[in-house]
């Protein structure tokens, strides 16, 4: 490290958020809890993270309340008395300690299969029955589930509001079935809810649009999004700004206030001709905060591309994040498998004591620390 790493550690005042620094946790599925409750392994995994000074924690994904939501085992949800109660103990943890925190509402999609928790008898759900391009396994959505599926979002975000949480994040990144509306490959609908890709982010829009009306005008809803998908690495929904700018307007206009740009490696360009991220992209186009993510303090990829999972990396200069940051590209910075192998990189960094940061071990997935 050669840089200040000043910027990092400014306080982050907008509309409707205030943190007292600029690092974000990132959502990590982890699946450490049994029955779909968040449970005490899950407050002190949150509550040691706050205790490390930073500034919002975004959840793991947890699912919302409907039937298809859910494609794991032991992923905790945000319906159900019991999983409210477990999350409330998260968030008062985490409070405790100085921190802030935000769910990030989940639902898979045509991702999920067939013998997943909480009815093994419900398929998965997509909008056109596509699980990847070309390939039909699930149920095509009827007007009733999406009905369905909308209001389950947004009453997982009532709820959240109503249990102390201090923004909320939409999942609508990585193929998941927000994005699977927003992905052309996926989303071969012929009526309101496909089109073109400006048609295709009305799914999203209309989720946006129900959350605002149960939590009102001033609790911050994040939109997390991505070129990327888990089915596709290569995949991209727009090509050029010109198609950025007509995608993430009837976003804007819904009320989405943060977006968090999910990219692989945060140091790489979207477009030609231009040393902007996608975070930077969509910050200089909507005027709205952004947080950029991918591989933060790490000097590789979070992806291995043979065994399609976490890769181990050793800690990485900042120097480059620093630059971007202190120009103003993005406003947050999402920091993933750092913070797995050091519950205290954000005070590790802004003491300046980068020789004693831990390398990230994909083996640490295997704990809950």
């Amino acid at each position: 490290m050669t840089h200040s790493t000043d910027a990092l550690f400014t306080p982050f005042k907008s509309e409707k958020l205030e943190l007292k620094n600029r690092v974000v946790m990132a959502p990590m599925t982890r699946t450490y809890s049994p029955g779909n409750v968040p449970n005490d392994l899950n407050v002190a995994y949150y509550e040691r993270r706050a205790k490390g000074d930073v500034g919002l924690i975004i959840t793991e994904g947890t699912c919302i309340g409907h039937p298809a939501a859910s494609g794991y085992p032991n992923v905790p949800f945000i319906y159900g008395d019991k999983a409210l109660a477990g999350w409330k103990k998260v968030v008062d943890a985490v409070h405790a300690a100085g921190g802030k925190i935000a769910p990030q509402l989940w639902h898979v999609g045509s991702v999920r299969k067939e013998g997943i928790e909480p009815d093994p008898t419900v398929p998965g759900h997509g909008p056109s029955g596509m699980v990847s391009k070309g390939k039909k396994r699930c149920h095509e959505m009827t007007e009733q589930d999406i009905e369905d599926v909308i209001n389950a979002f947004a009453q997982g975000a009532e709820d959240a509001k109503r249990i102390g949480f201090d923004a909320v994040e939409i999942h609508g990144a990585h193929g998941y079935l927000v994005d699977q509306f927003f992905w052309g490959d996926l989303n071969e609908r012929t009526d309101k809810w496909g089109g073109d890709y400006v048609a295709r982010t009305r799914f999203a829009v209309e989720i946006v649009k129900a959350i605002r009306a149960r939590v009102g005008a001033d609790f911050p809803i994040i939109l997390r999004w991505s070129q990327w998908k888990q089915q596709d690495y290569a995949a991209r929904l727009v090509v050029t700004p010109a198609e950025l700018e007509a995608f993430l307007a009837p976003l804007t206009d819904a009320g989405v206030d943060i977006f968090h740009c999910s990219t692989r490696r945060f140091w790489e360009p979207e477009f030609e001709g231009s040393d902007l991220n996608l975070a930077g992209w969509t910050k200089k186009i909507t005027g709205k905060p952004t947080i950029t993510v991918g591989s933060v303090g790490l000097d590789g990829g979070f992806i291995d591309e043979n065994a399609k999972g976490f890769a181990n990396a050793a800690p990485a200069s900042l120097d480059k994040l620093m630059d971007r940051l202190a120009h103003d590209e993005f406003d947050l910075v999402a920091v993933g498998r750092a913070l797995i192998a050091n519950p205290d990189w954000t005070k590790t960094v802004r003491d300046g004591a980068f020789d004693s940061l831990a390398a990230f071990d994909k083996a640490k997935l295997g704990e809950l620390v």
